[in-house]
């Protein structure tokens, strides 16, 4: 049965409320106060700012719970009324919003990060979020609300755990002005990964202004028909005499209303610095426009997601190539290093085959005797590190396959189903729960079907059976089988007859492992690549193949472009027009590092964790010094990943897998010291300033700066200036570094600063966060700022040196 505010939304836009924070501290709520506790310690504060947002015109008041988790509460020493604490927030909202209203509870971040970036493990988060959606339920509320998200695998988690009380769900992320999440993720993949998980309306809140919300929502709009949802600040703040400036006025903000309409927000709100006053003005512009604008219909396309990007397949797309090297059978050493428990050629296959044109991969880890759960998370975990393609997850382990869904950044196809009761009841389930597309077999209890009928009965079947089970018609991928011509030379035929009648009959996405049908015959290959270019003619979708064939990717390449999929014949003439000497001289360019300096480079440009330590010691042996080693081989390769970190091609998980690899070479390098101090590039002191206790970033900072050779003193989060100046005088540093999150904090930086040049203490101090930019640090006296990690540490380089000089 369909919610009372499910069916409103189908027939009209709905108002939220806009920023609780904001109107708490008009009321009176410290810097660096909790918000939450107020639900059960002054509720009427917190029934005022509903009851204001109610008579601006709001259709749905959000819960003042944004920190009410057991990890933020745990904070304040708050963990254990967590319970009573989302209760009487429902509560509240519900008395202030009355019966005719409804009520959102709402889930923020845990504030940690989730393995392998973190040390939260997914199913705690899950819990976590779990514990506080049952508290929120219980007190009433009728849908949860998820904001401002920045890890889509945390974003998974607390999706699952608010589909889990039956109530509808509403996500919402937050990007910044490369319509990015701090770890890499774009609006499209979020929009891909939440519909397939089950939210009911998805979106983007905070960071960005009305404008940048708007592309986000654009974004989004291309990949999805959810009804979207659209919360943004009143502008980028800014700071004016010592007071927090939301530029956007509510006039200006209720311009941009009909275009978000138009674009298919079905619900519009508010958040940093949005007040009633906006809500009021947005209110008559939402009434105006009975329904969101027009959306496009997609014609059943497969989409599947990494972090970073998403491929679609299906309907008119082209079919995609998804790489099957990542799989033990007949590799004896890929089998040897699972059974070990480390992951070198996994990485390297991962990279290599998207480099030769890979559009998906496949990963196996089946191999006798090992923990095939382990081995499998050991192994996404691997890929979605040094890869931006999206994965298929093949094991027969149903263990095996859940603890993959859960490491999996994205969207993934689960290989496989089948027609067997034993695989529909359990894995369609389970693909259901996590957001996953199926492969589907045309095989049943009573094996594979030698026919065209009989498969394509079965298929109808597999697509009947999860569609029941609620996954969509386009997250069903049919496998028609490729049966070994050696056997039986009508296997082909069949197959490609069962290709059409499943494209054209149940208009699903199919899929082949292409080269099974030369098993057993000389020069396969041959087989293979004809193959190919006939079952892409008969329909066929996503191929599975080895992409370094040449003989594989050139049947591939040929084949859509005669099959009309390759407009203009642009990718054909791109991959084939250039020169053979410019070819060559690329191919060159991708050979293995030869020298120590360049393995060294290499291993911490791809995160080697594994390999790197033995690569110190070979440079060790070599005769190479410490020094030698560190400024030949492994700052150049940090430097590398600063330089891919800028140009969008890494993100913060492969910028930390780095950071984490050079500790390793460090750690080791520090034996070599025999009791004598090594080198340091400088002392920095590190703090989240008092009144704020949100400490990844300045977390990111300190680990990049001791990879880089400072020596880091990191005094946490919530620090008097009292103990900054102590701790700066009594440890000597050559620099403070001072971050703030939230915009009531934030001029505490001046206050630390003035406080140091008050004492004579002589350091330079460097100031980053969410709300600072350079025109705040200049007005406080700051000597630099920095807006993200990697920036942070090239410009303390640069002021340490220039101070020394």
């Amino acid at each position: 049965m369909q919610s009372k505010f499910l069916k409103i939304l189908n027939e009209r836009p709905i108002l939220f409320d806009g920023a609780t924070g904001t109107m708490l501290q008009r009321l009176g709520l410290k810097p660096g106060g909790c918000p939450d506790e107020l639900n059960i310690t002054n509720p009427e504060m917190i029934k005022t700012v509903h009851k204001g947002y109610i008579n601006a015109g709001s259709d749905v008041v959000t819960t003042c719970t944004f920190g009410a988790n057991r990890t933020k509460l745990k904070e304040y020493n708050f963990e254990n009324k967590l319970h009573e604490i989302n209760l009487n927030a429902a509560k509240n909202a519900r008395e202030s919003a009355g019966k005719d209203k409804f009520v959102a509870g709402g889930l923020g971040p845990t504030g940690r990060f989730l393995e392998p970036v973190g040390d939260l493990s997914f199913d705690e988060a899950v819990d976590i979020f779990s514990e506080q959606v049952g508290a929120l339920k219980d007190g009433g509320v009728d849908l949860i609300i998820i904001e401002t998200m920045m890890d889509i695998r945390e974003m998974k988690a607390a999706i699952i755990a608010a589909k889990a009380s039956g109530l509808p769900v509403a996500a919402t992320m937050t990007f910044d002005e490369t319509m990015r999440t701090v770890l890499g993720t774009p609006p499209e993949v979020f929009a891909v990964v939440a519909e397939g998980l089950g939210a009911d309306v998805i979106g983007a809140n905070c960071s960005l202004g009305i404008e940048g919300i708007y592309k986000a929502i654009i974004a989004m709009s291309k990949v999805t028909n959810l009804p979207l949802i659209a919360q943004p600040n009143a502008g980028i703040p800014y700071l004016k005499d010592g007071k927090t400036i939301f530029p956007a006025s509510p006039s200006e903000m209720a311009k941009y209303v009909p275009k978000l309409l138009d674009a298919g927000v079905k619900i519009i709100g508010g958040c940093c610095g949005t007040t009633p006053e906006h809500i009021k003005a947005m209110k008559s512009e939402v009434r105006s426009q009975k329904s969101g604008g027009r959306r496009v219909g997609y014609a059943h396309q497969t989409r599947l997601a990494s972090r970073s990007g998403y491929i679609s397949f299906g309907g008119a797309q082209p079919p995609v190539i998804v790489g099957e090297r990542i799989n033990p059978t007949g590799k004896k050493l890929l089998q040897q290093e699972i059974k070990d428990k480390k992951t070198s050629i996994i990485r390297k296959e991962a990279k290599s085959q998207a480099d030769v044109g890979a559009h998906i991969l496949d990963v196996n880890v089946g191999v006798p005797g090992i923990d095939e759960p382990a081995s499998m998370q050991m192994a996404v975990f691997a890929v979605n590190e040094n890869c931006p393609l999206p994965i298929v997850l093949d094991s027969s382990s149903l263990e095996a396959l859940e603890t993959g869904l859960k490491a999996v950044d994205g969207k993934v196809l689960i290989n496989s189903v089948s027609g067997e009761e034993k695989k529909l009841s359990t894995i369609l389930p389970l693909a259901k729960k996590y957001g996953a597309a199926v492969l589907g077999l045309t095989l049943d209890d009573k094996g594979i079907p030698p026919t065209t009928e009989g498969r394509f009965c079965v298929a109808e079947i597999i697509l009947k059976r999860a569609l029941e089970c609620g996954l969509s018609k386009s997250d069903v991928v049919i496998d028609c089988l490729a049966m070994t011509v050696s056997a039986d030379q009508k296997s082909a035929r069949e197959t490609l007859k069962a290709i059409r009648m499943v494209k054209e009959k149940l208009g699903v996405s199919t899929i082949l492992g292409v080269s099974n049908i030369s098993f057993g015959l000389p020069n396969r290959e041959a087989i293979n690549a004809n193959f190919l270019t006939m079952a892409i003619e008969a329909g066929l979708d996503a191929a599975i193949i080895n992409p370094h064939n040449s003989l594989m990717m050139d049947a591939y390449h040929a084949a859509i472009v005669l099959t009309g999929h390759d407009l203009r014949a642009e990718r054909y003439i791109r991959r084939y027009g250039q020169k053979s000497e410019v070819r060559s001289q690329k191919s060159e360019e991708k050979k293995e590092p030869k020298t120590i300096d360049e393995k060294l480079k290499n291993a911490i440009i791809n995160g080697d964790e594994e390999g790197i330590v033995s690569l110190v010691e070979e440079a060790l042996k070599h005769g190479w010094d410490p020094l030698k080693i560190s400024n030949a081989g492994l700052i150049p390769g940090l430097e590398e990943v600063g330089r891919l970190f800028n140009k969008n091609i890494y993100f913060l998980p492969q910028v930390m897998l780095s950071a984490d690899t050079m500790k390793k070479a460090f750690d080791r390098l520090k034996k070599e010291f025999k009791g004598e101090k090594a080198q340091s590039m400088g002392k920095v002191l590190m703090a989240t300033v008092e009144g704020d206790i949100h400490d990844i970033g300045k977390n990111i900072v300190s680990t990049l700066l001791e990879n880089h050779g400072f020596e880091v003193i990191d005094l946490g989060k919530n620090v008097p200036a009292g103990k900054i100046i102590a701790e700066a005088i009594k440890n000597k540093v050559d620099a403070v570094g001072l971050s703030a999150l939230m915009t009531t904090t934030v001029m505490e930086m001046d206050n630390v600063i003035k406080k140091l040049k008050e004492h004579g203490v002589s350091v330079l101090t460097m100031v980053g966060g969410a709300v600072v930019n350079q025109e705040f640090a200049d007005r406080i006296g700051a000597n630099g700022y920095a807006k993200d990690a990697l920036e942070a540490v090239e410009k303390m380089k640069r002021l340490i040196k220039k101070e020394m000089i």
